[in-house]
């Protein structure tokens, strides 16, 4: 009977290769055809499925960050502009406040969204990326399909009243497998479509560069006192490290020049 198992693992196996083969081959030629499509520049002529991420930086005065960074947060929490979600955000004060907000949103709300940010002409860089996951959607779902009609295929031979209990365990065990396997899929692809259907946006705010450069002179001025005061302690740490040795060194040198000096006198007497 284990003869058997073996086959229909086989048979599952080589049956979703087989009605693989000719979509890959399909696929592999579409490719290869396309350049010699016409040339589009459109999207469904490249076949791309693009996750953006936006990266944008905000210059304004420190005591704007926070609630500048709140009502951002605000209007994606309440879904202002459509679906969004609060990643992430971080906020630091000080004489150089600065703030960092991470939101996913539908792409109909990013440019309201970067808008309410920047409020004009407070956008100091703005840098977008895309990433293609066309490939991967499609080899995730290639591979969803071969692990579906595997399974199939296996709770169909799980059925038969003749297995042994063996056969059984075994079957048991790689449908368990396959389940796994599947789910795992599953999750990867909705984690794909939610970066093809919406939009990251990573916001950091920071004040003027006037604002800045005068937060660091007076930063500098408050750090003089401790930057004189740990040279200090350092020439006093290196004073009582070599006091010891030039006292050391001091004596040996009187002893030899002593030693020296009376071998002299014995030659001159002579």
């Amino acid at each position: 009977m284990r003869w058997l198992l073996l086959a229909a693992l086989a048979v599952a196996a080589l049956g979703c290769s087989s009605k693989h083969a000719p979509e890959a081959a399909a696929s592999a030629a579409d490719e290869a055809a396309a350049p010699d499509a016409g040339g589009g520049s459109a999207k469904a002529d490249l076949g791309v499925l693009l996750a953006y991420e936006h990266r944008v930086r905000v210059r304004l005065s420190g005591e704007q960050i926070a609630g500048r960074t709140k009502a951002v947060q605000d209007a994606c929490s309440g879904g202002k502009f459509g679906a969004c979600v609060v990643l992430g955000m971080n906020q630091s004060g000080g004489d150089a406040p600065s703030a960092s907000l991470q939101v996913r949103i539908v792409p109909q709300g990013v440019e309201r969204l970067i808008a309410l940010a920047g409020q004009g002409d407070q956008i100091a860089e703005r840098g977008i990326q895309a990433e293609d996951l066309a490939v991967a959607v499609r080899d995730n779902t290639m591979r969803q399909d071969r692990l579906r009609r595997e399974h199939a295929r296996l709770l169909e031979f799980q059925e038969r009243r003749d297995l042994k209990m063996a056969d059984v365990l075994t079957l048991s065990e790689r449908i368990a497998e396959i389940e796994s396997q599947l789910q795992a899929a599953e999750q990867e692809a909705a984690q794909q479509q939610r970066r093809i259907s919406t939009q990251l946006i990573t916001f950091e705010f920071a004040t003027t560069a006037a604002q800045e450069s005068s937060s660091e002179i007076g930063q500098a001025l408050k750090e003089f006192g401790g930057i004189v005061a740990a040279v200090v302690a350092f020439l006093i740490r290196a004073f009582a490290v070599l006091l010891p040795l030039g006292v050391v060194g001091g004596f040996c040198l009187w002893v030899v020049l002593k030693l020296w000096r009376a071998r002299r006198r014995r030659k001159a007497a002579g």
